[in-house]
């Protein structure tokens, strides 16, 4: 029977036997992320960007919750110490991220400064229905990035690469 590509032990020891060139790709890559995320969306103020609906509460604690997983499943990509050949790009939990991130994005965005969303709904629609959904998207999205993070640590020790000739 195979192992399942989940477990919470693996991707405990995953994370204990990462090394500082893991680490650094995490928080480069949190990091990023919160610049990417943030910044468009305006919940990072800057001079680039604006919103015409104030910023949420629950906006904050979301940005910072993607920003830590998807620095998380970015750094499984990093190639370990030791280690002869990369880890997979197309392995478990590897479409989950982006697409959370994605959710991500449009969760803590403001709701009438999205253009697909203004075209669909209008700005009173997008005020009346897609503005109370925004904190649904940004639970689909946490949980995405939370999979995506679970399943790339789980197997990271498996290695599953096919082996050269």
């Amino acid at each position: 029977m195979p192992s399942s590509s989940r477990s919470l032990r693996r991707a405990g020891a995953a994370l204990a036997s990462w090394r500082s060139a893991q680490w650094a790709a995490a928080t480069a890559g949190a990091a990023l992320t919160a610049v990417l995320v943030g910044v468009p969306t305006a919940v990072v103020p800057s001079p680039f960007f604006g919103r015409t609906v104030p910023v949420q509460w629950w906006n904050y604690p979301v940005l910072a919750a993607t920003a830590a997983l998807a620095g998380v499943v970015l750094a499984t990509f990093v190639r370990r110490p030791g280690a002869s050949d990369p880890p997979r790009a197309d392995g478990p939990g590897s479409r989950l991220g982006p697409l959370g991130g994605l959710l991500s994005f449009l969760a803590v965005g403001c709701p009438v400064c999205n253009k697909l969303v203004l075209l669909l709904l209008g700005s009173s629609g997008a005020l009346a229905y897609w503005a109370p959904l925004q904190p649904v998207v940004a639970v689909a999205s946490m949980a995405l990035l939370a999979e995506a993070a679970l399943r790339r640590l789980s197997t990271a020790e498996a290695c599953p690469l096919p082996v050269r000739a």
